[in-house]
This record gives structure tokens, C-alpha cells and sequence, in this order.
């Protein structure tokens, strides 16, 4: 009896010691009650997902030391491409103009350059990527550069694979970072051959236990290739053969959205995969010319930038983009996301675009793949409906693009989701685009897209019942922790 008191007395303790610990250390109310709750309610268990997970001096004592390099190799980056930002702002384009705020923000918060005479390419699906990628490493000549969460071993990835190795062989410098947790099967199949010829791959963070892995809540969610520090792709579309649809009986359609770019907005993404390089691998990069290449004409007037976010980052400036962008609209806003979990600043800005007369159009998955996720998002959609926001659910497949076109003329097309994770523990990059017929584009696809959705019916979705909402109410509870 007194060594079950004693458990008692000290369980008891430790869970308060917890418990003051999330309060002080969490600074989202959302994710101090979700954290609190799941101590509270799951004895024992709560308190060491919090610990595994949610506890964050790993993360302060590791990425104090990467901001401090960051820092370093963005001065190198800003004495390239500090002429742009200028002559971009003043060069008087309409979507530019509009969005002076934003663009000023993402100067001011990252040293992210506004640049100017960019040529860029919408690539629907990986049957438009994959293809296009092939084509640039082929012709690549001093280096490529490649960071992915997902790159699976099958036909997709090989094709990739096998032209990497050709190109190391031919003297081209090839680097390649993946995602521990995302990317398991490189890690057994492929890194030694790799290595062996001649490529030079890192594992952001190296995951040797994963049930004591503090680390795996920080992942690496950027996808990002670079090819002479001239040409590069981002979006939503990882390397696998899920993301191109063939016509194989019971494959599930899989609906996403990558760009590739020519000109100065690669010289960001090139400073974003120097550091996370010299994070993963611990080895000196010597970021000379070569890497920041002289873009040359591109034919093009696109003003492009680069909004990127992570653990090592002050502020959530996906977030604080993806606000403003909403803020800055007059007419209309249409968002793409296959995870929608917003909170409560994204959830109200959202709100009041509808109740201020805009039109904002929304369309999520029908098919996830993962329900618990998709029955939280759902917690959030009456709040939307109710203030005039149109929800769309997609019927052909599931749809992973993520993206944002405002007014017609501003488009985002990244890696982050509208969810906390996203927002807080993934490394993420966005490119931010101000081109109205770029943006048409973008628009044109999002309504093709809609041709394949199902709008809810607000008195209908209003008036389920309680054994309905029930689950999506629990999942909710959780939704700053998934």
C-alpha cells in the first residue's frame, strides 16, 4: 500500500512538473490545451508523447546554432541580389503594387529579394513535372541540387536516380538531402550506391530509434530541386509513382501542383538548400559565384519570391504570408490544401474576406490519407459556411496541391499545408508569385478542379446531427498536435 501511495504521490508531481512545463513553454494556447488534455485524459502515455514530441530544447539548442549560419550565408546572398528588391518594387506592376505589404514583409522578415525577369512554369500533376525535371538534369553541367520529404525507390524514383548517378560520373557536383522519416527506403536501398558514385546524400536529420526521436517532429517538408543555380522546381509533388496517374485499374488519382523557375527567385532556394546542407552534413559550402549563376534573359518579366519557414525560423512566416495575401485581397480568394487545420488567426481572417463581400472558395480532399486529420479539418467548416465561405470537397481522388490565388493576379504554390504542423514544425518553402496571367493560370486549374468537386450544401452540413459532428469534435481537440 505504501509503494502504491508513493506512485501515486510521485505521478502525481511529475504531471504537475508537466503541466507547468506546457504552459510555459508552449506559446499557442491551442496546442498548451490540446497537450494539457492529452496528459490529463491518457495517464502515463500523455505525458510521454509530450516529451517525445512536444518538448522543444532539442529544437532550441539545435537551430539557435543554424540561424546563426543561416545569417552568414544570407549576406553572401544579399550582396548578389540586393539590387532586385528595389528596382523590383518600383517597377510599378499591378499585382506587385497591390501587394506591396506583402512583398515588403517577407524583405524585411527573411531577407527574402523580390526579383524581377523570372520565367515560370505551372506543372500539373507529375506527369507535367517528372518530364520536366528529367529534361533539366540532363542538361545540367556544374551542379545539382536536391532535397525531397518523400522519395520512394520505385520507376519514378530510379528514373531520377539513375540520371544522377550518370550525371555524377560525368563531373556534374550532385547533392541530395532527404527526410529520414519521409524517405526511409533511401536510406536502405540507395545511399551507399549513391555515395559510391560519386553523389553526395545527407539524411536531414538521422533517425536511429524513432520511439525516442525527438528530432522526427521536425521534418524536412521542402521539395526543391536546383540545376546550376539557374533553373529549379518546388510545390506539393514528392518523387513517386503515386504522383503520376497512369490508367492501372483501383490507382487512386492523385491531384497536385508543382512550377518550375528560371532567373534570380532561384538564388533563394539555392541560399535555403546551403543551409539545411550544412546543417544536415556538418561540412564547410563555400557558396561562390557558381552557385548564384547569372541568370542571363530569361525572356520574362515575372517577379517572383520566396517565402520559406521552419524551426530555425523567429517568427511562422508561412503563416504571416498566407494572412497577409488574404488581407491584401479585394475580390476573391481560392485555396487548395489537402490538410486544413488553420487556427484561429487563419480561420478569422478567412471569415471576415467572406463576411467583407469577397468571394473565397476553399477546396479540400474527400479522400485523405489519414481520417483523423480529415475529420478534424471538418470541425472547421461550419464556422466557414455560416460566414459565406464556399466549401468544396474533391470527389476524383485526392487533391495534395497546395495553393492560394488572390484577385487573379497573386498565386502561391508550395510545400506547406494549412495546419499547424506546417506552420510550426516543418521546414517548408512557398513561392509567392505576382503575374496576372500566371495567376490566371493557376485560376483556370483551380476551376477545372471544381468540376470534379462537390460543393457542401450549407443547411444541410449545419443540421447533421450530434453523433455526426461528435468524432470531428474530438479529433478537433487535438488538431494543434497531429
Amino acid at each position: 500500500m505504501n509503494w502504491y501511495l508513493a506512485g501515486i504521490i510521485i505521478y502525481v508531481i511529475v504531471l504537475a512538473a508537466v503541466l507547468l512545463r506546457i504552459l510555459f513553454e508552449t506559446h499557442s494556447s491551442n496546442k498548451t490545451l490540446a497537450y494539457i488534455l492529452l496528459c490529463l485524459f491518457v495517464p502515463v502515455g500523455g505525458i510521454i508523447f509530450y516529451l517525445l514530441f512536444g518538448v522543444n530544447y532539442w529544437r532550441k539548442k539545435r537551430y539557435s546554432k543554424k540561424m546563426r549560419e543561416n545569417f552568414g550565408v544570407l549576406k553572401h546572398l544579399k550582396s548578389n541580389v540586393a539590387q532586385y528588391d528595389k528596382v523590383s518594387i518600383n517597377a510599378g506592376t499591378l499585382p506587385a503594387a497591390e501587394n506591396a505589404e506583402l512583398a515588403s514583409m517577407l524583405i524585411r522578415d527573411l531577407g527574402s529579394p523580390l526579383t524581377s525577369s523570372n520565367e515560370v512554369k505551372l506543372l500539373v500533376n507529375g506527369e507535367q513535372k517528372f518530364p520536366e525535371v528529367l529534361k533539366a538534369i540532363r542538361q545540367a553541367k556544374h551542379h545539382i541540387h536536391l532535397q525531397y520529404y518523400i522519395y520512394e525507390c520505385d520507376e519514378t524514383g530510379m528514373s531520377v536516380i539513375e540520371l544522377l548517378i550518370e550525371k555524377a560520373k560525368q563531373g556534374v557536383i550532385v547533392r541530395f538531402i532527404y527526410d529520414d522519416f519521409g524517405s526511409p527506403s533511401i536510406k536502405k536501398k540507395l545511399e551507399k550506391r549513391m555515395t559510391n558514385a560519386g553523389i553526395e546524400i545527407f539524411p536531414f536529420h538521422k533517425i536511429t530509434f524513432y520511439l525516442l526521436a525527438n528530432r522526427l517532429n521536425y521534418r524536412n517538408h521542402r521539395k526543391i530541386i536546383i540545376i546550376d543555380g539557374h533553373t529549379a522546381f518546388t510545390g506539393g509533388i514528392n518523387v513517386s509513382d503515386k504522383y503520376v496517374n497512369k490508367e492501372i485499374p483501383g490507382k487512386l488519382y492523385w491531384r497536385d501542383t508543382h512550377m518550375m523557375m528560371r532567373g534570380p527567385a532561384v538564388y533563394y532556394l539555392q541560399y535555403l538548400f546551403i543551409t539545411d546542407w550544412k546543417f544536415c552534413c556538418g561540412k564547410d559550402f563555400v557558396a561562390d559565384d557558381a552557385y548564384f549563376a547569372d541568370p542571363g534573359k530569361t525572356g520574362s518579366s515575372c517577379l517572383v519570391q520566396i517565402a520559406a519557414g521552419g524551426p530555425d525560423s523567429p517568427l511562422p512566416t508561412i503563416l504571416y504570408s498566407i494572412l497577409q495575401a488574404i488581407y491584401l485581397a479585394k475580390e476573391e480568394i481560392l485555396i487548395t490544401t489537402p490538410y486544413f487545420i488553420p487556427g484561429d488567426s487563419l480561420l478569422d481572417a478567412l471569415c471576415i474576406a467572406a463576411l467583407s463581400g469577397l468571394t473565397v472558395k476553399l477546396l479540400v480532399p474527400g479522400i485523405c490519407d489519414s481520417k483523423f486529420v480529415n475529420a478534424a479539418s471538418k470541425s472547421y467548416y461550419s464556422k466557414l459556411l455560416d460566414a459565406g465561405v464556399e466549401v468544396y470537397i474533391y470527389q476524383k481522388g485526392f487533391v495534395h496541391a497546395k495553393t492560394m490565388i488572390t484577385d487573379g493576379r497573386l498565386s502561391m504554390i508550395g510545400t506547406a499545408n494549412m495546419d499547424y504542423r506546417s506552420f510550426d514544425l516543418n521546414f517548408e518553402v512557398n513561392a509567392v508569385v505576382y503575374n496576372t496571367p500566371f495567376a490566371q493560370q493557376m485560376r483556370n486549374v483551380f476551376f477545372n478542379d471544381l468540376k470534379d468537386a462537390e460543393k457542401i450544401d450549407k443547411e444541410r452540413w449545419l443540421s447533421r446531427s450530434w453523433s455526426e459532428q461528435l468524432p470531428e469534435k474530438i479529433a478537433r481537440l487535438f488538431s494543434p498536435v497531429l
